[in-house]
């Protein structure tokens, strides 16, 4: 199968979608921008995808320094800070920004997060060059038109011989995949990556998602090395009612034993982490 291209795609219409809708926002039906909003958009996430945390490692990261491409909204972000590490946080989306600025000052950790709004291609344009502990990126690099190019931003200005990178991008062979195919393409395979990308996220019409699988992602990897590779996350809720903020699992997963869930996810889930050194 050959590997997906949005190449040809530009950075501004990347940067128009997350303005839009920044991801995570409708997390919370409270005022948004409140304390409240904040904890619940919080606790949405890792209700939803617990496997964050684990992955993220948030209290490991004391005392150290972080840089976060595609910070969003700021929950992982503001996670880190509150472990005690220091955190350069970056996202080409404005909208997000300011939120995630927001909730700094909402929590009181301003003095431990650097915010900078760039295009993770030309990073080093707009964040100066200095050697991180840890490079973490959850569901972003996926998101722009040139992967490489962000991993070779990486390679070349932030990281040391010690440095640890986690990055999370979509699995091509997932469930999530194979749904998308079979509802909005309706089982054309032929443009699947164009589908995929309109359908990857809750606000439609994504301009750029790449997806990868075991294979494939050790090419963005080029110059690090990967120690571990994990699959997680398959999302079970029927959507009517979780944008009403209610969790009924669709019908095939509600009476699936939780083993076999998890043996799905671990093998088929939406989630390809990738953990690798410097």
């Amino acid at each position: 199968m050959p590997s997906p291209d949005f190449s040809n795609v530009g950075i501004s219409a990347v940067q128009a979608y997350w303005d839009a809708r920044p991801c995570n926002i409708r997390h919370s039906p409270s005022e948004i921008g409140t304390r409240q909003y904040f904890d619940e958009v919080e606790a949405r996430k890792y209700f939803v995808e617990p496997h964050i945390p684990r992955f993220a490692e948030f209290s490991r990261w004391r005392g150290k320094r972080i840089l976060e491409i595609g910070c969003g909204i700021g929950t992982d972000t503001i996670n880190f800070a509150r472990a005690g590490a220091r955190v350069t946080a970056v996202d080409i989306s404005a909208e997000s920004l300011n939120l995630a600025r927001q909730r700094a000052r909402v929590f009181g950790l301003e003095d431990r997060i650097d915010f900078y709004q760039a295009n993770a291609e030309e990073l080093s344009d707009s964040v100066p060059p200095q050697p991180y502990d840890l490079i973490y990126s959850f569901g972003v690099i996926r998101h722009t038109p040139h992967p490489a190019r962000v991993m070779a931003q990486v390679r070349k200005h932030y990281v040391q011989p010690d440095s640890t990178v986690k990055i999370m991008v979509y699995h091509r062979y997932s469930w999530k995949v194979l749904g998308i195919a079979l509802t909005e393409g309706h089982g054309d395979f032929r443009n699947l990556d164009s589908v995929v990308a309109r359908y990857s996220e809750a606000q439609t019409g994504c301009p750029v998602t790449y997806t990868y699988s075991r294979q494939s992602v050790q090419e963005i990897f080029d110059g690090f090395q990967i120690r571990r590779i994990e699959v997680d996350h398959i999302f079970p809720y029927r959507i009517p009612d979780y944008v009403q903020y209610r969790y009924v699992k669709e019908w095939h997963f509600r009476y699936l034993p939780s083993a076999v869930f998890r043996w799905l996810e671990k093998h088929y889930g939406w989630h390809l982490c990738v953990t690798a050194i410097a």
